[in-house]
């Protein structure tokens, strides 16, 4: 398999970079970003702007696109940035691998993605679930995480307190409420890519335990 991984320095995104490249069954990784990586036999990691996509690039063809982009609030600083990173962006790259004749592609989402939702974060997940859907993908994945168990690069404010507390009271909690591992998402993304299962397919936080 030659997969298209979107999001390879992230938490998520790295762990799936980590599995793929040491898995037999992929061949080749394509892991397009803003900063180098390092170099490694199956990698291919083109520097781009994802402001400015380059449509006609070769690698956007590949048998299956991995898309763990995302941010914060704080990060973005504001909701149209926020909302064009966690929307417009996963989805432009959507477009470009469809049009490449790529048809799996497996979503990092986020448990409570609702297009009707009147929290802005679950809103945005939702609305980019039903665009990525109205594209006709033969095989669409979304993976929905709850609050993601890992060490970041970069600490978010108040993130660090509630994994603390969710690691104590967990054994209580019920399983949609947990502590969803990294590695755990990872896996579950890139089993999605290489099942490839036709139609669209929802993996919820509890599967994730």
């Amino acid at each position: 398999m030659k997969l298209l991984l979107v999001g390879a320095t992230g938490l998520v995104g790295s762990e799936v970079l980590r599995l793929a490249l040491m898995d037999a069954r992929i061949t080749a990784v394509v892991a397009p970003v803003r900063k180098p990586l390092p170099p490694h036999p199956k990698l291919a990691a083109p520097l781009i702007d994802f402001d400015q996509l380059p449509p006609d690039a070769s690698w956007w063809q590949a048998d299956a696109v991995i898309c763990t982009l995302g941010t914060t609030m704080k990060v973005a600083g504001t909701r149209q940035i926020f909302s064009r990173v966690d929307h417009d962006y996963p989805l432009a790259v959507a477009r470009l691998a469809l049009a490449a004749g790529t048809r799996t592609y497996v979503l990092n989402s986020a448990a409570g993605a609702n297009a009707a939702s009147r929290i802005f974060y679950n809103r945005v997940k939702g609305e980019l679930e039903r665009d990525l859907q109205a594209l006709g993908f033969r095989s669409l994945t979304h993976v929905r995480p709850g609050l993601i168990g890992g060490e970041r690069a970069v600490a978010r404010a108040g993130e660090g307190a509630a994994l603390r507390i969710l690691r104590v009271l967990g054994p209580v909690l019920p399983r949609r409420w947990r502590i969803n591992p990294a590695p755990r998402i990872a896996s579950a993304l890139l089993e999605a890519a290489l099942a490839a299962a036709p139609g669209v397919h929802v993996v919820t936080s509890e599967q994730l335990l």
